[in-house]
């Protein structure tokens, strides 16, 4: 069967099964498992992006935690420190105090000291003008002459006397 313009329709025909055949071939042959290795492939790709995310969310989240310590930690460490601050303080008060009160007590503990000594040295004197006017009362007894004595009294009371006072 000829056809005019030497067109052979068996042999149209022909190809295009051929085609077909070859088609249905390739789509079983490459199509397919290049199709299932790009969804493989693509499925793979997306696990790890998948994964890829959870490891950021998780350090994420380890960081945010890290850093909510690290505050919490540094508000520990400034309590602390204002609180060896505060005890620093009350100590050093205190010893100052105990200073001061050891201070009053040695001054105290001076005055009352150089009170007894005072006294001490008053008693010290009076008993020796006490001794020095019994000695004076017994000589004046015991001398003979009183008269001389005494002007011998007046004589030397005067000569103590500076000029012009008497």
């Amino acid at each position: 069967m000829d056809i005019p313009l030497n067109i052979n329709w068996q042999q149209i025909l022909l190809h295009l099964f051929n085609f077909a055949i070859l088609f249905a071939g390739l789509y079983f042959l490459l199509y397919k498992p290049v199709k299932k290795f790009m969804e493989k492939r693509e499925k793979y790709y997306k696990d790890m992006q998948d994964s890829a995310d959870e490891v950021m969310q998780k350090a994420m989240e380890s960081k945010q935690e890290y850093e909510t310590r690290l505050a919490e930690a540094d508000a520990e460490i400034a309590g602390k420190k204002k609180a060896a601050a505060d005890e620093l303080e009350k100590m050093r008060r205190a010893r100052e105090k105990q200073a001061e009160d050891e201070a009053k007590k040695i001054v105290s503990d001076a005055k009352e000291e150089a009170k007894a000594m005072r006294t001490q040295i008053v008693d010290g004197a009076r008993k020796e003008i006490t001794e020095m006017v019994e000695q004076a009362a017994e000589k004046i007894l015991l001398s003979e002459d009183v008269s001389t004595t005494y002007d011998a009294f007046l004589d030397a009371a005067e000569r103590s006397v500076p000029d012009g006072e008497s």
